[in-house]
Formats: C-alpha cells, sequence, structure tokens
C-alpha cells in the first residue's frame, strides 16, 4: 500500500513537470518579452495595435499612448492595445532604457511633421 502511494506522488509530480515545462515556462517567458516591448514604447515609434491601427506614437503618457493615424487625426490607446513595434528592435533598446526615462510624460511639438503614410490628405 505504501508503494501504490509513492507510485502516485511520482506521477502527479511528472504531470506538473511537464504542464510547467509545455505550458507555464513559455508562457511566461512571453508575457515579459510583451512587457518589456511596452516598456520600451518611444517617440516616433511605428506601432500595430490590437485592432489593426497603423500609426506613429507622438506621446507617451504612464498608461496611454497617444498615436497618430492621420493628418490631424491622434487616437489614445492604452498601453496594452499596442501589438507591436514595427520600426525597431525593442529588445536591443531596453536594455540601455533607463529607469527615468520611462517614468516621464513625453510629447511632440511636431507631430505635424511626423512622417504619415496619408501625405496625400494634406
Amino acid at each position: 500500500m505504501d508503494q501504490s502511494l509513492m507510485n502516485m506522488v511520482l506521477w502527479f509530480a511528472v504531470f506538473f513537470g511537464i504542464i510547467y515545462f509545455i505550458i507555464i515556462r513559455p508562457n511566461s517567458k512571453q508575457q515579459k518579452e510583451r512587457r518589456n516591448m511596452l516598456d520600451s514604447l518611444r517617440l516616433r515609434d511605428k506601432v500595430i495595435t490590437i485592432g489593426g491601427i497603423n500609426g506613429t506614437v507622438t506621446k507617451i503618457n504612464e498608461d496611454t499612448v497617444i498615436v497618430k493615424v492621420a493628418n490631424n487625426v491622434e487616437l489614445e490607446f492604452i498601453r496594452p492595445a499596442i501589438q507591436s513595434i514595427e520600426n525597431r528592435d525593442y529588445k536591443e533598446d531596453t536594455k540601455k532604457k533607463s529607469k527615468k526615462d520611462k517614468d516621464e510624460p513625453v510629447e511632440v511639438d511636431d507631430a505635424d511633421n511626423a512622417p504619415s503614410e496619408y501625405e496625400d490628405d494634406k
């Protein structure tokens, strides 16, 4: 009877180990990578939102990001709504960025001069 209890505990440990390495560990790595991407957002980054809207970051606040999508059209998104950064490798930038830079809200004065895909709308 004692041997069957040990076998059952061993099988539960093996099962939990498999679940951890197949599901939990990759998910936590993916969450960490996404958090690093959102923390590395900076002005004039070309981004894509979870809704598929393409634009250029013009202002960064603590919880929100202002994205220019066309001439005289800026939309405010919460940070988790940014799906990807298109124009740079954020993994290298995360290592270089200091905490001071990410705590300050920043605004672009020349938002109308930012590159736009909608140049013919002027």
